[in-house]
């Protein structure tokens, strides 16, 4: 029988993390919102509770009634659930003096198997503003945060950790799921595995054995139109469906016009190198068309959509016998389109292919809905799909459109098209091994060359131009931004520090070779308070 954990979340923004970290142990969790989540059948083998922006004593804050779990499943609260499970138990739960936040030291004050083998002292991340100031009568503390004082150790957050006698029911006021916690995949191992009996069987060659079935069960003998943009997701969910109904998946390549230099050739190339089934459409013209004049990025993204879709359609109208879309949906998306605080601001426009559906009667087929990012990239490894392909840094779906600041123009997109290719090669061409730094889409993996060490890299066109002197003349160009981050899913992101003399070269490079340039500069900036795209 298959096994899982459940996630319940009360809206940290962390929340995610849990998962992953559950799911880089290969033992396979989901993720639903506190208030909808479904009933544990025998297949779930704990529950955790997650954190949440929310005190316990607000009006209206998240509410789950955990006597439907104590004593059935392990249970384990963090931060907000620990809090929540402590205050529904009979504890109180008051506004900490100090608050808490950032790096402390979790002291071990009492032996359990959660945090069995992590050592007496490690460092834990906390973030919160209430504590735990009385356990319920039968819960014992097993962790407490120190701090000096006068010389000598004394307790920070008394009751950091806990435990309920005679059940497997736990809870920790910081957060074991974030990297800063230095022992914290050793405390999801031993609740995951240890506590809850886990196999840690969720391994992504069990995946495509599974997500294979599940198609065949789902299409029958019906055709699946899918449309590729040569990411990540699209590819490698070409791949498990045409495993799964071979020549019954028609592909549709929309080449917008906007895509990176020698990309829809190359791409298209390569997935007709796979076997795949591909149609290749030339609708640049019509993409440049209507994005002339175009200045405000929602407007340019809301155009590119709506004339994807119309595209599209028109594409797949064409293949008769076609009832289901296929789409590289990830669980991310899922996590998001079920948030708990409701609608979120919307920050862009998303640019997946939404309306087909409902405008073509379609079902819809997601063989990737349950995987993360990192996951998709091992079971595309596992598939054999070349690495060129499953270690492609993710693009955006309204491509240089928005990396071409204000309107989009041939010129304006020739320049940029010369000056991120310099960049990219650079990337590919340039030996990092020295400096000790990992893939990006792999961490296990030492990265080989910049492009693998990087999550995200791209140039951005500016709308402005600047002096300069080029042959004892005067210029007045074009300025590029490079931009390169590190990250795990994109929610968060930091800023490459590239080595002085790879910068050095590559804006020397673009500069010498490319008309219209005349100064590089390089965006220090993180996400947040930045976003990856300017636009």
């Amino acid at each position: 029988m298959a096994e899982k954990i459940l996630i319940l979340d009360c809206g940290s923004q962390v929340t995610r993390l849990i998962g992953r970290r559950l799911r880089e142990l290969n033992v396979y969790c989901e993720i639903y919102p506190y208030n909808k989540f479904p009933s544990p059948g025998p297949d779930v083998k704990g529950i955790i509770v997650s954190g949440s922006p929310c005190s316990v004593t607000d009006t209206g804050a998240p509410d789950i009634d955990l006597t439907a779990f104590r004593g059935r499943f392990p249970l384990l609260g963090i931060c907000y659930g620990a809090q929540l499970l402590a205050s529904r138990s009979g504890g109180r739960v008051e506004s900490s003096p100090t608050r808490e936040y950032g790096r402390s030291t979790l002291r071990i004050t009492h032996s359990s198997p959660l945090l069995d083998g992590i050592g007496e002292r490690s460092t834990v991340w906390m973030s919160h503003g209430d504590t735990i100031t009385r356990l319920p009568a039968d819960a014992i503390p097993i962790a407490s945060t120190i701090r000096m004082q006068d010389g000598r150790e004394v307790p920070n957050v008394e009751n950091a950790a806990f435990r309920f006698r005679g059940e497997e029911t736990y809870g920790v006021q910081f957060h074991p799921e974030v990297y800063h916690t230095e022992k914290g995949r050793e405390i999801l191992a031993n609740f995951a595995l240890r506590i809850c009996g886990c196999r840690g069987d969720w391994t992504p060659e069990n995946f495509i054995a599974k997500a294979i079935g599940d198609i065949r069960a789902q299409v029958g003998d019906s055709s699946v139109i899918l449309g590729l943009s040569g990411g990540v997701d699209s590819t490698v969910a070409a791949v498990l469906l045409q495993k799964a109904i071979g020549d019954r998946l028609q592909c549709i390549f929309v080449d917008n016009g906007l895509l990176r230099k020698g990309e829809y050739d190359s791409v298209l190339a390569s997935y007709r190198d796979m076997g795949l089934q591909v149609r290749g459409v030339d609708a640049s013209q019509a993409f440049l068309d209507a994005l002339k004049g175009v200045n405000d990025p929602e407007a340019k993204r809301k155009a590119i959509g709506r004339l994807f879709v119309e595209t599209f359609e028109g594409e797949a109208r064409k293949i008769e016998g076609a009832r289901f879309l296929a789409q590289g949906t990830i669980y991310p998306d899922v996590i998001e389109s079920a948030a708990v605080s409701g609608a979120a601001v919307k920050i862009k426009s998303h640019h997946n292919v939404g309306g087909l559906p409902e405008r073509m009667n379609l079902k819809i087929v997601e063989p990737l809905r349950l995987l993360f990012k990192d996951e998709v990239r091992r079971v595309g490894r596992s598939l054999g799909i070349k690495e060129e392909l499953v270690g492609r840094h993710p693009f955006p779906g309204p491509s240089l459109a928005i990396r071409v600041l204000g309107e989009v123009t041939q010129e304006r997109l020739a320049i940029l098209r010369e000056a991120d290719d310099i960049f990219i090669r650079a990337l590919r061409e340039y030996d990092c091994r020295s400096l000790g730094v990992a893939d990006a889409s792999d961490p296990s993996r030492q990265a080989g060359n910049l492009y693998q060490a990087v999550w995200q890299a791209g140039v951005i066109l500016l709308p402005v131009r600047s002096v300069g002197v080029m042959g004892d003349e005067r210029t007045y160009e074009n300025a590029v931004a490079l931009r390169a981050v590190v990250s795990t899913d994109g929610m968060t992101a930091d800023w490459f520090p590239f080595p002085h003399d790879f910068l050095a070269q590559v804006s020397n490079e673009i500069i010498r070779r490319v008309r219209g340039v005349n100064r590089v500069v390089y965006d220090i900036s993180s996400k947040p308070p930045a976003t990856i795209e300017w636009e």
